[in-house]
């Protein structure tokens, strides 16, 4: 039986120590070969072999480290791979292990407090900030994504309309709000305001141009009827990077029009922010998003951070404090010791238990740095633009809408789009996924992967045709 202090940590540090390092080179021996692991089925029984029970004695660090390698690192989501496009999944980086093992080792809470960590995320954050062209009374957080990150930025919203007694006083009094996006925006818009306690029917849906974004004039008419009938406009909601098209929302007109009108400009650049790396013409894709009142983006997609990472980014601290700050007497702040220090990030957001977040983004930047990750995500923007010249050179496919940025989305001539994309996940081809453009269902291709080269776009879309002309000659059978 184990001493008193010491029931938890490991019988020999010794065999610990071979057996972490045995695990380690597995882990690095997975991420060396993702180019050859894709998407798999899982297989029959694997949630029972699971399974936990309340009395669990324990099977000791070897057997339990076999299970991890052998019974769930295989079954991951595929996004590891180069022909994962289905969805926006980041995919991961071999630097960032070393970051969350030692993570994991200091294992720090980053709710507050005076040490290391909560410096690093400092850095991280200033680096973001600049970045995004927020001037120095701006300040930011890191979330669990851009869901999370969209909860802080329209509460901040709420709190510059409405005044910080909202936060005692509630929403019972508040009049009707409204909040301005197009069709096709990201869901979190919708889950921010259920949560906020407004619910989906603030949400006012403004009509696109023919380049799918959302056009000035019906933008303006649509605050003007509001206005008429009593609803208060609370924010416009630019995209950067729509998630069906790619498509990015006149950002520069977008924070004219909202200066003018006195309305809080959100922009959602979960994965699109990071355009702000590439090359031209892809970088002027942004232009504008450093007059938004806030931004919400990930880490965990374009950049390849591993999960969970995103940003909210307020272009006032003063009001990000007023809309979250609040310390207990248990959290008072002292001159000195490690209650002290200067920001304290549960003041910036919803969560006082923070995992140490930030060091993965910041050993990513640090050991990478700005110009292999700018010349990644160009690369996948000219692999999609590749991917709409093969289809558009098919006789079996048809582009469903010109790229913008790195989305590709397209129909095929026979068969259904999701039945053929689910074979082609089977097969271990390609991860497409599907989406509807002009009401027809198609195959989408978001390329986010710093693996991806040219010839796993021209092998993925060789796999299709051959899908859609196994279908053809089906039929015609």
């Amino acid at each position: 039986m184990s001493e008193e202090g010491d029931r938890l940590e490991p019988a020999d540090w010794e065999d610990f120590g071979d057996e972490m390092h045995a695990l380690l080179e597995q882990c690095i021996g997975r991420m060396k070969a993702a180019r050859d692991l894709p998407w798999q089925p899982l297989p029959a029984g694997l949630g029972d072999s699971l399974k936990l029970e309340p009395s669990e004695t324990g099977s000791g660090t070897a057997a339990t480290f076999r299970h991890l390698t052998e019974d769930i690192m295989p079954y991951a989501t595929g996004n590891t791979h180069p022909a994962f496009f289905g969805w926006v999944h980041g995919t991961g980086l071999p630097v960032s292990v070393g970051a969350e093992l030692v993570a994991a080792t200091m294992n720090s809470n980053c709710g507050g407090r005076d040490h290391g960590a909560m410096k690093v995320e400092q850095a991280v954050l200033d680096w973001l900030l600049k970045l995004a062209g927020f001037g120095s009374d701006a300040s930011a957080i890191l979330t669990s994504g851009t869901s999370q990150a969209t909860i802080l930025a329209l509460s901040a919203a709420r709190t510059r309309l409405f005044g910080k007694e909202i936060r005692k006083t509630g929403i019972q009094s508040l009049p009707e709000i409204a909040v301005y996006l197009c069709k096709g925006t990201h869901s979190c818009i919708a889950k921010a305001l259920e949560v906020m306690g407004h619910g989906t029917d603030a949400l006012t849906f403004v009509e696109t141009n023919e380049a799918l974004q959302m056009d000035m004039a019906a933008l303006k008419a649509a605050v003007e009827r509001d206005r008429a009938n009593g609803r208060v406009p609370l924010a416009v909601i630019g995209t950067a990077g729509a998630v069906d098209t790619g498509v990015f929302d006149p950002i520069d007109d977008l924070a004219a029009f909202c200066n003018e009108a006195g309305i809080w400009l959100h922009v959602d650049a979960a994965f699109g922010f990071w355009t702000r790396l590439a090359d031209q013409p892809w970088r002027d894709l942004c232009r504008g998003i450093e007059k938004a009142n806030s931004i919400a983006c990930d880490f965990h997609k374009w950049m390849s951070v591993p999960y969970d990472c995103g940003a909210c980014m307020i272009y006032d601290r003063e009001l990000h404090l007023q809309t979250f700050s609040s310390r207990p007497s248990y959290l008072e702040h002292q001159e000195a010791g490690l209650g002290g220090g200067g920001t304290w990030y549960c003041d910036l957001g919803l969560e006082l238990s923070r995992g140490f977040r930030a060091l993965k983004v910041w050993t990513a930047v640090k050991a990478i740095g700005m110009d292999a990750f700018g010349n990644a995500i160009s690369d996948n923007c000219r692999q999609a633009g590749l991917m709409a010249e093969l289809v558009e050179k098919s006789d079996v496919l048809q582009l469903a809408h010109p790229v913008t940025s790195n989305v590709c989305c397209f129909y095929p001539e026979k068969g259904d789009p999701n039945e053929i994309a689910a074979r082609l996940q089977l097969q271990g081809s390609a991860v497409f996924s599907t989406t509807k453009q002009k009401g027809r269902s198609c195959l989408r291709a978001a390329i986010v992967n710093h693996r991806t080269t040219s010839m796993d776009i021209i092998r993925s879309i060789e796999a299709v045709e051959a899908q859609v002309r196994l279908e053809a000659t089906n039929t015609q059978v």
